[in-house]
Formats: structure tokens, C-alpha cells, sequence
């Protein structure tokens, strides 16, 4: 099933489409009208429109007796996030038992290894991107890709930053506060600049994350900033090695 608030705003009969070939190996447009009560003309039409968004493809099996062989409609992978998934419920449990069995430090250094996975990952998506700007447009669009809602932003006064509006990791976060450093300093990495991450109330009444790039290092009575403590080492290396201690090996 898919999640209820994305039943509340999605079209009723697309979901129902893509549910009832989600149970099933493929089926003909004669099928799903019979299965969903509707007219063939109109899941026809809904077929072509989901498979021209990409969200179906087409099979074609052929007949055991006379005739051209029928045409099945199959989901695509882009429907894969829009079906329930393990979320940071399963990520935190996980944690939790690293934890127990590897001792206080193990879930900071799983929690390294992701960042550094993305910082390598990022990095050859960004490589065409040469000025600090080109990098942190780039950066902002992978990360609005993952679900941060992410956009840079200039202007003369803020200067150049890039601001998110959601986390799929807050969660994660919140339990465990040194992660926030960890990427802020991958970030760091990528864009080859120094980053202050701040919380920032828009003045209607909805919080945003701000990463606030310093062109020209950062400042070095910035302190701390909502639990993120810029790194005295500003030096761009190939590894995320500018790390809390207690996270060494």
C-alpha cells in the first residue's frame, strides 16, 4: 500500500493503477479495467500517461492461440520510493545494536562511512563544476535529489549559502548530534570552501537549515553554531580525517 498521506494527494486512479500492478506480475489494460470497474478507454489513457512519466513500461507476451501478442503494463523502478521503505526507525535500531555489540563509538564511525560514501559518490557528480558557486548549485540540486528540498541562494548581503527545508536524517540527528558535524564537513570537502550551518526562522512562522559558504575562510570567533563546530584545519583533503577523537580507529 502506499502511504496514506501520499493517497490523500495523489490522483485516486493512478494510485489504484499502480497498486494493482504492484501485486502483480503484469496485466493488460482489459484486466485492470475489469479489476478497478473502470471503462477500457479510460485506463488506456492513464496507462500512456503514467508510462510517458515513466512510471510504467510495457511487456509483450505472446498468445497461445492466433493473434499479435498482448501488450502488459509493469511498473518501472520510479515507483520504488513511492511505496513504504525502511525508514530511520530501522536506521536507528541498527545504531542502537552496533552500539551494544561494538562499543560507544561504533555508530559515529557507521555514520562516518555514510558520509564519506556520499562525499565520493557527489564528488564525481560535481567534478564538471569548476567555480564556488557552480559547486554549491550542484551541490544544492544533489541534495534537493535526496529529499532535503535544498536551493542556493546570493545576495549581497547573506552572500552565497544553500538552503534546505527538510532532512531525511533528522531523526538520526537528533539522536545522535555529531553526525550534523560529519556533514558539514563533507559538505565542506565537496565544495573546496568552509560552511557555518545555522537555524534560521523565516519570519513566517517555518524553521530552515542555512549552510552559509565562506568564500574566503571562516571567521574564527564564529564559535559554535547550533552544536557545529567550525573545523581549525580549513585544508580540503581527500578523506573525511577531520573528525571528532573519539572517532579514530
Amino acid at each position: 500500500m502506499f502511504s496514506q498521506a501520499l493517497r490523500d494527494i495523489a490522483r485516486p486512479t493512478y494510485a489504484e493503477i499502480l497498486e494493482a500492478l504492484k501485486r502483480s506480475d503484469g496485466m493488460a489494460v482489459s484486466e485492470l479495467a475489469r479489476e478497478l470497474k473502470m471503462s477500457y478507454m479510460g485506463v488506456k489513457q492513464h496507462c500512456v500517461n503514467l508510462e510517458k512519466k515513466g512510471y510504467l513500461k510495457t511487456w509483450r507476451v505472446p498468445r497461445t492461440q492466433v493473434g499479435r501478442p498482448e501488450k502488459l503494463y509493469r511498473l518501472t523502478e520510479a515507483c520504488d520510493e513511492l511505496f513504504p521503505q525502511a525508514g530511520p526507525a530501522l536506521t536507528l535500531n541498527l545504531l542502537k545494536g552496533v552500539k551494544q555489540l561494538y562499543g560507544s563509538s561504533a555508530p559515529e564511525k557507521m555514520l562516518l562511512h555514510h558520509f564519506e560514501d556520499q562525499r565520493l559518490r557527489w564528488s564525481a557528480k560535481m567534478k564538471t563544476a569548476t567555480s564556488l558557486a557552480e559547486k554549491a548549485s550542484k551541490l544544492a540540486e544533489l541534495r534537493d535529489a535526496e529529499g532535503c528540498f535544498s536551493k542556493c541562494a546570493y545576495d549581497s548581503q547573506s552572500g552565497l549559502r544553500i538552503e534546505e527545508y527538510h532532512h531525511p536524517m533528522a531523526p538520526i540527528f537528533a539522536e545522535y548530534p555529531s553526525s550534523i558535524r560529519m556533514e558539514v564537513q563533507m559538505m565542506e570537502q565537496l565544495l573546496g570552501s568552509r560552511m557555518a550551518r545555522k537555524l534560521v526562522d523565516n519570519g513566517k512562522g517555518r524553521e530552515l537549515v542555512v549552510y552559509e559558504v565562506a568564500s574566503l575562510g571562516m571567521p574564527t570567533d564564529r564559535g559554535v553554531i547550533n552544536g557545529v563546530q567550525p573545523a581549525v584545519n580549513p585544508r580540503i583533503t581527500g578523506n573525511l580525517n577531520i573528525v571528532p577523537t573519539f572517532l579514530e580507529m
